[in-house]
């Protein structure tokens, strides 16, 4: 019996379109490679689950890149509408009714803990909403086993960032919200250093994204710190 669906947020490797904050710092073709990288790898976490349906949604344009690069079989859909909002509102949409509880996961976390998808799914039991909080403010993992219209508009002026927006909506609607344990996703600099040097030592945890940046020049100044 499958318990759920893991839905990878995810936009296609083009250059000049992913993880824009690391441009300056490394070359749009290498930003690219990363980000098509850490697809792979996260899109591999996700299949670690057992008994779990593991799906990608991405901007319709995007739809033949990315399946282009999975493996036969994963299911991709193209999102309706524009933005995370309404990508994260469409997921919802799309899996719930199929699927007694749904969690939406970023690309941005390859190295992330099995455990921590699995607790997201043991929390869904009980809780209307689980949360996965970013260092930065922000969340790399949602679930619900319910559709919540509008629940991820975007923040109002005044809010202190997007994990607060969310929450706050959610006290609006009256729902239950738990968490998982913080982590961190790979927006600037700073992070893939801290990436790097963590798959320097553990590469299994994501085992793409560890060669890739295993093979950049390790006398990168960047990279290196």
């Amino acid at each position: 019996m499958t318990r759920g669906a893991v839905v990878v947020m995810a936009k296609a490797p083009r250059e000049g379109f992913v993880k824009t904050r690391l441009t300056g710092a490394y070359p749009p073709h290498d930003i690219a490679r990363l980000s098509d990288c850490m697809l792979g790898d996260t899109l591999a976490l996700v299949q670690g689950l057992s008994r779990v349906h593991a799906a990608v949604m991405c901007p319709p344009q995007d739809v033949a890149d990315i399946e282009a690069r999975l493996p036969a079989g994963v299911q991709v859909i193209g999102q309706p509408g524009d933005g995370l909002a309404a990508a994260l509102g469409s997921a919802f949409e799309h899996f719930v009714p199929d699927f007694r509880r749904v969690v939406a996961v970023d690309s941005d976390s390859p190295h992330l803990p099995l455990e921590i998808l699995q607790a997201a799914f043991e929390l869904l039991e009980t809780n209307d909403l689980v949360v996965g909080p970013t260092e930065d403010g922000g969340y790399y993992l949602v679930g619900a086993s319910a559709t919540h219209p509008r629940l991820f508009d975007p923040a109002p002026l005044g809010t202190r960032n997007a994990r607060d927006a969310l929450l706050e909506s959610a006290r609006a609607r009256g729902l239950s919200v738990a968490f998982t344990a913080p982590w961190y996703d790979v927006d600037v600099p700073a992070d893939l250093r801290r990436l790097a040097a963590e798959l320097s030592i553990d590469p299994s945890r994501a085992p793409r994204t560890a060669a890739l940046l295993a093979s950049w020049d390790a006398h990168d100044e960047e990279l290196a710190g």
